[in-house]
């Protein structure tokens, strides 16, 4: 990992997940966290980051054989502290100011599951963990220690993030005004179209925020997907498993933004099972996620996962440059309208997921359940107490016949378009004379939804 290129980029911005990190180290009933996410998004970087609040910082990689060493002659905990304290020279009454990151902890599985007892021995000690999430699952012999640890997700930057990571404090302040400042508009949404384009992976960001040539991005690109490509080959537990998962990244690259069956995925000759099992493994190590529709218009609200889902995966731009999308998206007259709008609400959903509760609480969309019907609502965007519909529209207005299906039957009178223009409130009537509120929102504005709600 290129610690020191991603701590420049990670100090530029402040993270959420930064926050949640020292919201983790002040609680008193603090557990070893282990972070998740997909491979580059910056796991390691942000812990190095986090570590400046500490006293003292230990840092093991266990991909070096020199710290998988230290693990096989110290395999009981209490002796693991002591020598790592007195090589350290940290006295032992600083064990609540120093913090101690496990990385690459898959290589050790037995390190997996020795966790819990850092818990159950020293709770004082600060203990964060983070790796391959797809190694793990791949190998059996790790497994988590259930109620004693905690788990937290990272994901690529966010459009937010993104703004304060190229400079542009001042966009970032009239983004976050409520109610939004227009002025803006334009500029914003030139951002956000150059943000859909090459996407949020942190070294990407990084290195388009120095250079502003989308030519020196290629070869990182084509880094992180052969990192993806080479963890199945790697880890599967044979070669059909490995061909399996290598044809389901590839594919999901390509079928991103789609609904998708897993028989025959991407133009194959492998069944529903050995596809339904890879992508749903790709799930589990946050390279894909896979958003099932529901035809409820009121609560309780439930995935429908007898319908094809529509694939997400983990970046935006791996999608557009893996497609060889990028340079006709920058020279495009009319963005949004591209691929048929795909780009444009695949990062769409792509942002809100920055700013989804939890996995309980998965991002849906409605399609109507009658045979031979195409009406389908792009998003159902769950909050605390409401369900938000949104409409992705990749040109101006246009028309909202799935939207105005799904309000016939629904408890709500409200929902949000999202577009290329400006933010407006409307008044509308459907057929049946319910009045409804529609609240047209920008493009980037998309992982606000509920603070316009």
């Amino acid at each position: 990992m290129k610690i020191n290129v991603y701590l420049s980029m990670i100090s530029l911005f402040k993270r959420d997940i930064e926050n949640k990190l020292s919201e983790w180290r002040k609680s008193t009933a603090r557990k070893p966290l282990i972070l998740r996410g997909a491979r580059q998004v910056g796991k390691t970087s942000v812990v190095f980051q986090f570590a400046k609040q500490f006293e003292y910082f230990i840092a093991l990689n266990l991909e070096d054989i020199r710290d998988q060493n230290i693990f096989h002659q110290h395999p009981e905990i209490d002796e693991l502290i002591e020598y790592l304290f007195f090589i350290h020279d940290i006295p032992k009454n600083k064990m609540g100011e120093t913090l101690l990151f496990i990385d690459e902890i898959q290589a050790m599985p037995e390190v997996v599951n020795s966790l819990r007892f850092f818990y159950e021995r020293h709770a004082e000690l600060a203990v964060i963990a983070a790796g391959s999430t797809l190694e793990t699952l791949l190998n059996r012999k790790a497994s988590y220690p259930v109620g004693r640890i905690e788990f937290m997700i990272m994901k690529p930057v966010s459009f937010s993030e993104f703004l304060l990571a190229i400079g542009e404090d001042r966009l970032h302040k009239a983004y976050s005004q409520h109610p939004f400042n227009t002025l803006a508009h334009l500029e914003l949404l030139e951002w956000f179209h150059i943000y859909a384009i090459i996407g949020g992976m942190p070294e990407i960001v990084d290195r388009y925020r120095k250079t502003k040539d989308l030519a020196v991005l290629r070869p990182v690109y084509e880094s992180l997907i052969t990192s993806y490509i080479e963890d199945a080959d790697k880890f599967a537990s044979n070669n059909n498993q490995s061909n399996y998962i290598r044809h389901a990244i590839r594919g999901s690259l390509f079928e991103a933004g789609k609904r998708i069956k897993f028989e025959g995925f991407w133009s194959s000759n492998y069944g529903s099972r050995e596809m339904k099992e890879s992508l749903t493994l790709l799930e589990m190590a946050f390279l894909v996620r896979l958003v099932y529709p529901t035809v409820e218009t009121r609560f309780p609200y439930s995935q429908n996962f007898r319908k094809s889902p529509r694939l997400q995966f983990l970046d935006t731009g791996l999608m557009n440059f893996a497609q060889g999308l990028q340079k006709n998206l920058f020279g495009s007259s009319n963005f949004a309208k591209e691929q048929g709008g795909l780009v444009i609400e695949h990062v769409v959903g792509q942002e809100l997921m920055t700013v989804q509760r939890d996995t309980q609480n998965p991002l849906l969309f409605w399609v109507r359940d009658k045979t031979g019907s195409s009406a389908e609502l792009d998003f159902l965007f769950k909050t605390e107490d409401s369900m938000i519909p949104i409409e992705v529209k990749s040109g101006g207005a246009g028309k909202l016949k799935s939207l105005m299906q799904y309000l016939e039957n629904s408890e709500t009178s409200k929902a949000v378009r999202l577009s290329q223009s400006p933010y407006s409130v409307e008044e509308h009537t459907l057929p049946s004379g319910k009045r409804f509120t529609l609240i047209n929102l920008p493009y980037y504005l998309a992982s606000k939804v509920e603070m316009y709600w």
